[in-house]
């Protein structure tokens, strides 16, 4: 099993943007020098407590400053660009990156992004498979490319001067393209057998009890039957809500707490959740009345907490309960104390990793 992280990066309001991306980085920066294999990081417009609004930018400010870890966009919310837009932007990055760029794809999460985007009563999900179709066509092709959509078009035919190569948008670095990742965070969700039939890796969301991320598996091997492949566990990443400390009470006051990052976290994930309809992503009986749901509760079935020994016996318990899979995320929270933040990542990469 590999080690990376998934920061969707949430901080508490009031906070200094300048110093919210400072330590969005610094982690970035900091996962790399202990040995993680991959990060991807989160992107919303809309949203003051999110601040990064592109991930792209984001890892493009971070490829000179790491390694070897690779970087991706976690994810690029297709449905709020034009393709041709995401084609250009996403094979420069990976250029920048050669061969360290993980291309992180989704429909999008939040309603206030849909809302400002002008998608909020569309079908986005058609629109995110007319996006990757068309993203796709664009690097395999070659101008004028004519690719007419529902819900967009690209075309570069009237003042294309091919000599020149006006009208020509960037391939990408790595051949044929980036490897698609995409996010995962519904119970039993078709998301995944889609993902296998196209040959796309999955992200099972950090947010999702355990019994809704074991019902993930079936549905990528399903797909991967489909089209007559075998499924490969080592292509399925899990993103879980960690934290090491180097004694017990340190790592529950910290992981617990009200006025602690992992409970400021889920308040504002669970919330916005809650209030989009899909309160049932966090009951263990679907049916149960929504205000059934609480933050304590939720913080008590998803975060795993403690010294070292605590955390890998934790862990262990819940890879027997969801299967095999290939990559941990360790997911990002604000740093409410910097040195615990950067302690939990040291132990994590030194301590707990190598059990597995």
């Amino acid at each position: 099993m590999k080690l990376g992280f998934f920061t969707m990066p949430i901080h508490p309001l009031g906070r200094s943007v300048t110093e919210t991306l400072k330590e969005d980085r610094e982690l970035a920066i900091l996962a790399d020098k202990l040995g993680f294999e991959e990060g991807f990081f989160g992107e919303h417009v809309t949203d003051a407590a999110e601040t990064i609004t592109s991930s792209l930018i984001f890892v493009a400010s971070l490829i000179h400053a790491t390694n070897r870890i690779k970087l991706g966009s976690g994810t690029v919310n297709l449905p709020c660009y034009h393709p041709a837009h995401v084609a250009a932007q996403v094979a420069m990055v990976d250029h920048m990156a050669e061969g360290r760029f993980l291309f992180g794809i989704s429909p999008g999460g939040l309603m206030s992004d849909a809302e400002l985007f002008g998608n909020l009563d569309k079908n986005r999900g058609d629109m995110f498979i007319e996006a990757i179709d068309q993203i796709l066509a664009i690097w395999s092709g070659e101008p004028p490319y004519n690719i007419e959509g529902e819900f967009w078009s690209t075309s570069t035919e009237r003042t294309l001067i091919e000599d020149l190569g006006q009208g020509k948008i960037l391939s990408p670095y790595q051949k044929p393209h980036p490897p698609i990742i995409t996010t995962v965070v519904s119970p039993h969700s078709n998301s995944m057998t889609q993902a296998a039939r196209r040959g796309w890796e999955p992200i099972s969301g950090n947010f999702l009890l355990p019994k809704w991320v074991k019902s993930h598996w079936p549905k990528y091997k399903e797909g991967c039957a489909d089209i007559g492949a075998t499924p490969d566990m080592a292509d399925w990443r899990v993103a879980k809500s960690i934290f090491v400390a180097d004694d017990l009470d340190t790592a529950k006051r910290y992981a617990t707490d009200t006025s602690g990052p992992y409970h400021g976290y889920y308040r504002s994930v669970a919330t916005k959740m809650i209030r989009s309809g899909r309160a049932a992503l966090f009951k263990q009986d679907p049916d149960a009345p929504d205000d059934t749901v609480t933050i304590e509760g939720v913080v008590d079935d998803v975060v795993i907490w403690g010294t070292p020994d605590k955390v890998i016996d934790e862990l262990a318990a819940f890879r027997e309960e969801v299967g095999e899979f290939g990559t941990l995320l360790y997911a990002g929270h604000d740093w409410v104390d910097r040195d615990l933040a950067i302690r939990s990542m040291e132990l994590m990469a030194e301590k707990v990793a190598p059990a597995f």
